[in-house]
């Protein structure tokens, strides 16, 4: 069975992009100038991503208390015109995928990743009713610290928009949903926008000299410098929220002795982490030398003999950082100070533990 193609298929080929499949998709992995070039040009300037695989849904605006039971975050209390992070999670309090969650007027929009999509979209339909996904609408992201200043030359009024902000523009007689995030640390934007006249919409960005095409490649090394976690990787149905030190997007309101304490799948578990702590724990890594350590490499707390003290979840080399960076889970009780050392083709390196995110975010506040 082959990979379903992006709306855009036929312009990132006209861009020179390289395809590899991901999450059932043909996604565009690099172009010609290739990964650290645009890596950094989204550092730079403003780097135009294809996320039309993602899986947008569209629920009832009175959905928001029965979404509430699926996720340990605050939807209840979401402000119209805001976006908001959160997680479904599993009775053992495991994480099943990550989403954005978008009050609108007319309803609580949805962005899932692209490799869940089918299994969140049958969790939605198996807890509420008018559960619609939504097929005729592409996902662009726009994103670095010009990405404000272009946009608002297509879409005035962007430019007044908070992080996290999310709005109805008009372009063209038709509806673009733009919300002011994104998943490269960079300030930007995610549009969705009718898969009709996506097209034109690209070109019109692309047109800019500021905006250049960034592919799969890039936007993860950007993320991992941004110390975003990946589903798949970094977050998993075996990784709790608080081991994945996310327990800053669990609202008081949802937490022991708030107003709707609980009620979401796992909560005992994930309650009594975040009151007592958890058995392992997310740290950045930096290797010393320039060899990466990508996910799955083994973690030790000595250079020889000893039993594993954890894993990398997400590696790779930091083209701002100039030097490998990585995401790990490990036992709780390591010293924060500790060397570590990562087995590598059969040989122990070292990695000392550093601060996320490896690269200081350029958020709109």
């Amino acid at each position: 069975m082959g990979e379903t193609l992006l709306p855009l298929a036929d312009l990132h080929a006209e861009l020179g992009a390289k395809f590899v499949p991901f999450a059932g998709w043909s996604m565009p992995v690099q172009y010609t100038a290739g990964v650290m070039a645009e890596h950094l040009w989204c550092r730079e300037k403003a780097g135009l991503f294809d996320v039309s695989h993602m899986g947008q849904v569209m629920l009832p605006a009175d959905a928001d208390a029965t979404l509430e039971g699926l996720v340990p975050v605050d939807v209840i209390g979401l402000p119209q015109g805001r976006q908001r992070y959160g997680l479904f999670t599993n009775e053992a309090g495991g994480i099943l995928d990550d989403l954005m969650i978008a009050r609108r007027a007319d309803g609580l929009y949805l962005v899932v990743n692209a490799a869940c999509a089918e299994a969140d979209i049958a969790h939605l339909k198996a807890h509420l009713s008018g559960v619609e996904p939504l097929t005729d609408r592409a996902l662009l992201a726009l994103q670095g610290p010009m990405a404000g200043e272009v946009l608002a030359t297509i879409l005035p009024g962007t430019e007044t928009m908070r992080f996290m902000d999310h709005a109805v523009m008009i372009w063209e007689g038709a509806d673009l949903w733009v919300s002011r995030s994104g998943y490269t640390g960079e300030d930007g934007f995610e549009i969705s926008i009718p898969v009709a006249i996506v097209e034109p919409f690209a070109r019109a960005l692309l047109a800019d000299e500021r905006v250049a095409p960034i592919g799969l490649g890039a936007r993860d090394s950007l993320r991992l410098e941004a110390g975003l976690p990946l589903y798949g990787q970094d977050l998993s149905p075996e990784i709790t929220p608080v081991e994945a030190g996310l327990t800053w997007a669990i609202q008081k309101v949802r937490r022991r002795g708030g107003a709707r304490e609980g009620g979401f799948p796992g909560a005992d578990k994930i309650l009594h982490q975040i009151e007592d702590g958890a058995p392992r724990k997310r740290i950045g890594l930096m290797p010393e030398g320039r060899a990466p350590m990508r996910g799955g490499t083994a973690l030790y707390a000595t250079e020889t003999g000893g039993l594993t003290v954890g894993e990398v979840t997400s590696g790779g080399f930091g083209p701002s950082l100039g030097a490998p960076m990585a995401i790990a889970l490990v036992d709780a009780d390591l010293p924060d100070d500790a060397m570590i050392w990562g087995e590598v083709r059969g040989k122990r390196l070292p990695a000392r533990q550093a601060a996320t995110p490896f690269v200081a975010p350029g958020y709109k506040r």
